[in-house]
């Protein structure tokens, strides 16, 4: 059974936001070897739909980007994509796939079948997995910046406190710190 662990970009403050991280080759370069090293994706219906308004775009060469910023692209492009969504069935990317029914079966379903892990990236849906405790694993990249507005990480709550052990803290060239993190109850 393979890992599901939530990755997302996060502000000093805790906000969410995709637009407030910053982006160079070393933060793609980093995302580009977490999904490499990682047997599927995972999102919310919200994220899916924003990645797939521009990403593939990337991928083909049809909007300009940098070396890593298609090299990431590429890669997503090829990663199998798993979406929640009680609201949309079809999901035309290349190689995206619909987790229906039951979120807690779907989901166990999903790291069963994925050996070398699941990677989240979608904030609320995250505070939805982790209420069923389906979430092993965190990775965080905390900007040095306090955006002052949110959205932000697990805002709609969570029952009780997670406790979980330091796996790798490692700061990046930008001042962001990629932090890993692992359950510990």
């Amino acid at each position: 059974m393979g890992r599901l662990t939530f990755c997302l970009n996060v502000t000093l403050d805790g906000c969410v936001d995709h637009q407030e991280g910053i982006v160079d080759a070393e933060t793609h370069a980093l995302f580009t070897d977490l999904m490499d090293a990682s047997g599927a994706m995972l999102w919310g219906r919200v994220t899916y739909e924003m990645m797939e308004s521009y990403w593939p775009m990337v991928a083909r060469g049809e909007v300009e980007a940098t070396p890593a910023t298609r090299a990431w692209a590429v890669a997503l492009e090829a990663k199998p994509k798993h979406v929640v969504s009680a609201t949309r069935t079809a999901f035309p990317w290349t190689n995206s796939h619909h987790v229906a029914g039951d979120l807690r079966a779907g989901v166990q379903r999903l790291k069963d079948a994925t050996p070398a892990g699941v990677l989240l990236g979608s904030g609320a849906l995250a505070t939805a997995l982790d209420r069923l405790d389906l979430i092993d694993e965190y990775r965080f990249l905390v900007h040095p910046r306090i955006a002052g507005h949110g959205p932000t990480l697990y805002q709609g709550g969570l029952p009780s406190t997670r406790r979980l052990a330091l796996i790798a803290a490692t700061p990046l060239r930008n001042g962001a710190v990629a932090m890993h993190y692992r359950r510990a109850d």
